[in-house]
């Protein structure tokens, strides 16, 4: 008898603990897009680009390695603060643009400049947690300029 009523309570506890998922259909919406995801792809794509010119030209291995470096470090740094992967379809640090292989500097130094006004565009509106990281990124994009010039 006692067998039987414990069955009983275990059971009945049982029912409504499973009844949670009843209503549960799964269409939870994603959260929505962090404002720097767009930032984090232009970063890896960035990186990607000076990538594609050390590729073309390996004479431009020493002044764009180092480049190519910090992007991908940006990249993954926010990243890490976003606290997700890239969204499938996103850029994956596969170049894009109208780079001219023959001379890539020019192609690399626009793609820097827009990088550094979004960057600093986005420190201005971002909260204090991350304006010191975004104010860090448009300030290296900015020394990228240098170098490239």
């Amino acid at each position: 008898m006692l067998r039987a009523g414990a069955l009983v309570v275990v059971g009945g506890a049982a029912v409504p603990l499973t009844g949670c998922d009843l209503f549960d259909r799964g269409d939870d919406k994603p959260p929505p897009p962090d404002p720097l995801e767009p930032l984090a792809a232009e970063a890896a794509e960035l990186a990607a680009r000076h990538r594609a010119a050390i590729a073309a030209d390996p004479a431009l291995a020493d002044p764009l390695t180092p480049i190519a470096d910090a992007h991908q470090a940006h990249a993954d740094e926010l990243r890490r603060v976003i606290g997700r992967p890239l969204p499938s379809g996103a850029s994956s640090g596969t170049p894009s643009g109208d780079a001219d292989p023959a001379d890539p500097l020019p192609g690399l130094r626009e793609a820097e400049r827009a990088g550094r006004d979004n960057a600093a565009k986005a420190c201005a509106t971002a909260p204090a947690e991350r304006a010191a990281l975004l104010g860090s990124i448009a300030a290296a994009r900015a020394t990228h300029l240098e170098v490239l010039k």
